[in-house]
């Protein structure tokens, strides 16, 4: 036998050891620079509304507009990538979502600027619906709770600097908040040019594009969306046609894909009890959980007139505490049952809301609100990556970019559906003055006692999501263990 013959088992192994590592370094970076996007945004909220003189609705869909894209895209960039390759479409997510932040720092037009995060948003959904499954795909069952663990725990670094650094841009112009993105944007976009390789067998890509189910999802969800969003915010007077039509869309789209040979959201999927059992607990945690930060900027902000770059430090506790439990829950999630890390997130963080429900007022001391937040932030660390870990390592590798995609899909509709129901529950007894004012972060001089109204809003939201949450945690406690797959497959040499 040949020295070279000898020595290529020794170099395949030896890419295969070092394009994990690559391939955990670009989706961390795409986690990290997605994280602090949605952080410095939050955080500048109450200055876009000052600065622009739009409406409450406006303002709302200049954040939503990334979610509902994100949301209508990630199911088709699932079932794209298992059918050309993920490191395309992660690449291309990379670029649009870097080209669509330098543009939306020089609009000061609101329908444009709009537009612009619907687009950025598209781009988000190419990266977060591949990221899972590359990563999937590069490691080994055995090391993949710490792998998608790491990612987690990027996401919380961004979620500790992305409000704090926003805090810092808005005083130099909200245009700053986006545009901070671009040179981690650029960096993302060769890297993972370079680094990524696609691993996982490609299904044939001349399947038939599933075009009626593209269609009514994406006006289903829309509509929907519109609906309720115009209904909580300015008047339930009007949106029923918007509901109808999306519920009749959303039904027929269901309906869609029973039927065609290669649809977009593959229900058979479902049929696997732990599969369909962990992803309700995704959506169920999500609303119970997207809708925290969002809630206590303009608590901070509005209602005790702190400015943003103390509110964004305020902030901070649910990503300290996310940042030190999703590394330990994905380690631990390697050498035992994931479940037990789940239902102790969820748990705690049903306890943590609650807690804040009970105790939140316009006295209420600092360091219990931190505690608290701390506590969800630690209970969000446990669920996540052993959750993600279980459904993805319970699909065939062919199918993780579609499960990727409709774990994303119930995370991205439980944040949505969390800011709008949360915000109509908050405004619902607010006069509008009072709230204009509360929104911009104007109302620090106004009486205790005009405030009230909000801060009862804030206290039912959190109980409701309370609520939302426990209902998490029950289904954790009916989780079934999962079966999980074979490895992920070598990389080639």
């Amino acid at each position: 036998m040949s020295r070279t013959q000898l020595d290529r088992p020794k170099s395949s192994l030896h890419e295969r050891f070092s394009y994990k590592w690559l391939a955990l370094s670009v989706t961390s970076l795409g986690a990290l620079m997605a994280s602090m996007n949605s952080g410095t945004l939050i955080i500048a909220l109450p200055t876009l509304l000052r600065d622009l003189h739009t409406t409450l609705l406006s303002l709302i869909w200049i954040l939503l507009a990334y979610n509902v894209t994100q949301t209508v895209f990630v199911l088709n960039v699932g079932r794209l990538s298992d059918m050309v390759g993920r490191k395309k479409l992660y690449v291309l997510g990379f670029a649009v979502f870097t080209l669509t932040s330098l543009l939306a720092g020089f609009t000061g037009n609101v329908p444009l600027l709009i537009a612009l995060r619907a687009l950025q948003g598209v781009g988000g959904a190419f990266m977060i619906a591949n990221s899972s499954a590359i990563v999937t795909d590069a490691f080994p069952k055995e090391e993949l709770g710490f792998a998608i663990g790491t990612n987690q725990m990027m996401v919380a670094v961004g979620a500790i600097l992305g409000p704090i650094i926003g805090g810092a841009l808005t005083a130099l112009g909200w245009q700053w908040v986006f545009w901070f993105n671009v040179p981690l944007g650029i960096i993302g976009t060769l890297w993972a040019a370079f680094t990524l390789r696609d691993l996982a067998s490609k299904k044939d890509s001349k399947d038939r594009f599933d075009v009626w189910g593209n269609l009514t999802y994406a006006v289903g969800f829309a509509l929907l969306m519109i609906g309720l969003s115009v209904g909580g915010i300015q008047s339930w007077s009007g949106v029923l046609p918007y509901l109808l039509v999306g519920v009749a869309a959303l039904a027929l789209f269901v309906v869609i894909e029973g039927r065609v040979q290669a649809p977009m959201l593959d229900l058979r999927l479902f049929r696997d009890a732990a599969f369909s059992l962990n992803n309700a607990t995704v959506f169920l945690n999500s609303v119970a959980r997207m809708a925290l930060t969002f809630l206590f900027v303009f608590y901070f902000q509005g209602a005790k007139g702190i400015d943003a770059v103390l509110a964004g430090i305020m902030l901070g506790p649910v990503a300290v505490g996310l940042l030190i439990a999703s590394p330990i829950a994905g380690r631990l999630s390697d050498r035992m049952d994931p479940r037990t890390l789940i239902r102790a997130g969820t748990v705690l963080g049903t306890l943590a809301l609650a807690g804040l429900a009970a105790t939140l007022s316009l006295k209420t001391p600092y360091w219990l609100i931190a505690g608290l937040m701390f506590v969800a932030g630690i209970g969000n660390g446990l669920f996540n990556s052993p959750n993600s870990s279980l459904i993805m390592g319970s699909v065939a590798p062919d199918r993780r970019g579609v499960a990727a995609g409709i774990r994303s899909l119930l995370m991205s509709v439980g944040g949505v559906i969390a800011i709008i129901f949360t915000l109509s529950i908050v405004v619902s007894e607010v006069p509008r003055d009072v709230m204009l004012q509360v929104f911009s972060g104007l109302s620090s001089n106004l009486p205790a006692a005009t405030l009230t109204p909000f801060v009862d809003g804030l206290k039912l939201a959190f109980w409701i999501l309370a609520g939302v949450s426990a209902l998490s945690a029950l289904l954790a406690f009916l989780l079934p263990s999962a079966q999980r797959t074979s490895s992920a497959p070598q990389a080639a040499d």
